[in-house]
């Protein structure tokens, strides 16, 4: 987790919170975070990263549409990280 951008670990969260999400939900739920609007040109090769780090899975849901999902070791990277987070953080 230390070797991802912060952006990396957002998608990862909004990977998290829905099923099996298409990389245009991703975008939208991100775009409603982030004050700058996120391109697919920033977006895509992010996700590629995740899923070569093996943290992200991504499968097909039709012809033109795939689908993220978080892996086990992804899934364990990210409750460490909240660990990690609520140690230092109590909101």
């Amino acid at each position: 987790m230390d070797q991802l951008t912060g952006f990396q670990r957002d998608l990862l969260y909004v990977i998290a919170g829905k099923d099996r999400p298409s990389g245009q939900e991703i975008l939208d739920d991100i775009n409603n975070y982030i004050d700058q609007p996120v391109t697919h040109g920033r977006l895509y090769p992010n996700l590629d990263t995740l899923v070569e780090k093996e943290l992200v899975e991504k499968g097909q849901l039709d012809r033109r549409t795939n689908y993220y999902a978080l892996t086990p070791k992804g899934r364990r990277a990210l409750q460490r990280r909240q660990e990690w987070v609520n140690q230092y953080v109590d909101v």
